[in-house]
C-alpha cells in the first residue's frame, strides 16, 4: 500500500517583516510544532521515502524541521515551486512525478490547495463541512492506489487527520 501524507505548513509569524507572503518565516509555535510532526512521525513508522515541498519560507522551515526529526536527508527533498498557491489539477500533475518505487510521499504546502487535495482525493469518506480541517501543522495520511500516475477523485481513503497537539510521542 501506497501512503501520501498531506502536511499543512506549521504557523507563519504574520508580524514579520517579511516583504512577501513567500518570505514570511514560521512563529514560535510553529518553529515548536514543525519537528512535533517529524517525531511524531517517526514514532508512528510513517518516515517517508520522498518529501515534495512548496519553496516558499515557512514551508521550507517546516519541510527541514521533519526532514531531521525522520533522518531525510535535506538534500533529497523535491524542492517544487509549483506547490505554492497550488490547484488540485497542479497538486496531482506534481504527484505524478513522484518515482513509483516510492511508497511513502510527504507533500508539505498550503491551503487551500492541500485541503482540495485531500477532499478530491478522500471524497466519501470526508465530512467536509467542517471548517478547516487542514489548519496549520495538521497531518493528513491517505492510504493511495498503486500508481502515482492515476490520483482520480475518491481514489484515496483518509486514515487519519492529525493536528500538533494531539501528535504526543513516547
Amino acid at each position: 500500500m501506497r501512503h501520501l501524507l498531506i502536511l499543512r505548513h506549521a504557523k507563519s509569524d504574520w508580524y514579520s517583516s517579511a516583504a512577501t507572503d513567500f518570505e514570511r518565516p514560521l512563529s514560535e509555535r510553529g518553529q515548536s510544532d514543525a519537528p512535533r510532526v517529524g517525531r511524531w512521525l517517526r514514532h508512528e513508522g510513517l518516515v517517508p521515502d520522498y518529501v515534495i515541498s512548496s519553496t516558499a519560507k515557512r514551508a521550507r522551515e517546516t519541510t527541514l524541521c521533519v526532514c531531521r526529526e525522520v533522518a531525510y536527508r535535506d538534500e533529497h527533498v523535491k524542492w517544487e515551486g509549483r506547490v505554492y498557491a497550488a490547484t488540485v489539477q497542479v497538486l496531482r500533475d506534481v504527484l505524478a512525478l513522484c518515482p513509483s518505487d516510492k511508497k511513502t510521499v510527504l507533500l508539505v504546502g498550503h491551503n487551500p490547495g492541500l485541503e482540495e487535495l485531500m477532499l478530491f482525493l478522500a471524497s466519501g469518506t470526508l465530512n467536509a463541512s467542517e471548517d478547516g480541517l487542514l489548519k496549520t501543522a495538521t497531518l493528513a495520511h491517505l492510504a493511495m492506489p498503486d500508481d502515482w500516475i492515476d490520483l482520480s477523485e475518491g481514489s484515496a481513503h483518509l486514515v487519519s487527520l492529525t493536528r500538533p497537539r494531539q501528535m504526543l510521542t513516547a
